[in-house]
């Protein structure tokens, strides 16, 4: 199938939409089939529900499914509700099992139901079996769709078999092995089945080191696991260690995509990602509860501030300092807070040690204070003409540096001990937390040298 750029696909488009509005329908069908899913989709998405419905009419079941599978997730819900539902459910029956129900997931009950209902029962009882599996596990990503053998067939029955299977199948470049009792207890690769004698055994030429996940278990670890192994696809089983279903890596790729997109939003002290379709009501909801969060937490620096109101009259020139030391704060604490985060997502920091982190992040703490605070030393005094109000701030912005840099790297580390998500130490969390040390380390110094400063 031939890929296309955005440019040719406007090109491609202009030609082939004549022939579907002049119901030209071997002539689209041989066009619009022609290129990759991926592009297909692309199109696809761009047109207005007039277009989608006469590609409906055009496209069966089995090619539509193959469209929807390559479209953005947040529009796929919308077609499939558009659709005729039995048209809809021939469709969501043709998707890969994971893909199906990565839809019906996000969509009503009812009309989850209703789909169900209009279904053959084998593709039906498949995806009801993948459905009741919580979000974000293993068994919520993973697909029934793979192949499987027994230990004691030949090789050439076991090729025999495969041959059967491949086309149904969402991968085969691994073939699993089962024993009488279905559990998992090897695996033999595509190219290993190849290159064996047809009169083999299948449990003489697999291999019995093979690396599964329970069903239950996080998606992101998941991930983490098959970068680390370089997996194409991973086997998943329960308690008892039967193999229930596998995951690719395709599937992996969208977790990744997913959970990046989340510690984002989290990140910028959101608490779900803002779609490019939400009204402002449904933007404003998502982003209010740690707005109204950092409200009062402002609200407390303002009143730290205020206990020194007494120090700012003697000394007014002070004010116009605080921004400039809770910026440094704030910047080098994200900073931190970044390192920290990805450090936690991608298990460099259980590699490394935490406290060998903490150490590390407080001596670069110290070395970009030290060199802050001497710089601004130097500045203030020859602005101000003032050495002793040029060494306070230098030593806050010093003293301030090395403690927002720890601060950065600890709280995200704290949050993962206790079981949360350390993204949702957000960007703005960690700069109105060291907003207020930095306050508090400034005001500190000023008025424990008041009398030099006068």
């Amino acid at each position: 199938m031939e890929h296309l750029d955005k440019h040719e696909l406007e090109q491609f488009w202009q030609k082939v939409q004549d022939a579907l509005i002049n119901e030209q329908i071997d002539q689209f069908r041989a066009e619009f089939l022609e290129i990759h899913p991926y592009d297909q989709a692309k199109i696809f998405e761009e047109q207005p529900e007039e277009i989608r419905f006469l590609i409906y009419t055009y496209l069966s079941p089995e090619e539509i499914a193959e469209v929807l599978e390559q479209v953005d997730e947040d529009l796929v819900g919308e077609f499939i509700t558009e659709m005729n539902p039995t048209f809809a459910a021939q469709a969501l029956a043709e998707m890969a099992t994971d893909d199906a129900v990565d839809i019906l997931n996000d969509l009503d009950k009812n009309k989850v139901a209703s789909y169900l209902s209009l279904m053959k029962k084998e593709s039906a009882e498949e995806i009801k079996a993948l459905l009741h599996y919580e979000e974000k596990t293993a068994g919520s990503i993973m697909t029934t769709e793979f192949v499987v053998v027994q230990t004691d067939q030949t090789v050439k029955q076991a090729m025999r078999h495969l041959r059967k299977e491949a086309p149904e199948a969402e991968t085969i470049y691994y073939i699993y092995v089962i024993d009488q009792s279905k559990q998992l207890v090897g695996v033999i690769s595509l190219r290993d089945l190849i290159i064996a004698e047809g009169d083999w055994i299948i449990s003489d030429v697999m291999s019995d080191r093979i690396v599964s996940v329970q069903v239950g278990e996080n998606q992101e670890d998941i991930a983490q696991m098959m970068r680390d192994y370089d997996f194409l696809a991973l086997p998943v089983v329960d308690f008892q260690n039967h193999l229930l279903g596998i995951i690719t890596v395709d599937d992996i790729m969208d977790v990744m995509e997913e959970e990046a997109s989340d510690d984002y939003s989290k990140l910028a002290g959101v608490s779900d990602m803002d779609r490019a379709d939400d009204n402002a009501f449904a933007s404003a909801s998502k982003r209010l509860p740690w707005l109204v969060i950092l409200l009062f937490l402002g609200l407390f620096t303002a009143s730290i501030i205020g206990r020194f109101e007494a120090t700012l009259d003697q000394v007014a020139i002070l004010a116009i300092f605080i921004p400039l030391i809770a910026g440094m704060a704030g910047n080098t604490g994200t900073q931190a807070l970044a390192v920290a985060v990805r450090g936690i997502a991608t298990g460099e920091i259980e590699k490394q040690g935490k406290w060998n982190i903490v150490k590390r992040e407080a001596i670069t703490g110290l070395i970009t204070g030290v060199s802050c605070g001497v710089l601004i030393t130097i500045i203030v005094y020859v602005w101000q003409g003032a050495l002793f109000l040029g060494l306070l701030v230098g030593i806050s912005i010093m003293a301030t540096l090395f403690v927002a840099t720890i601060a950065g790297a600890l709280v995200p580390m704290l949050m993962h001990r206790f079981k949360i998500d350390p993204a949702v130490a957000s960007g703005p969390f960690i700069t109105t937390i060291n907003d207020i040390i930095s306050v508090l380390i400034y005001f500190g110094l000023a008025t424990a040298f008041m009398n030099l400063l006068l």
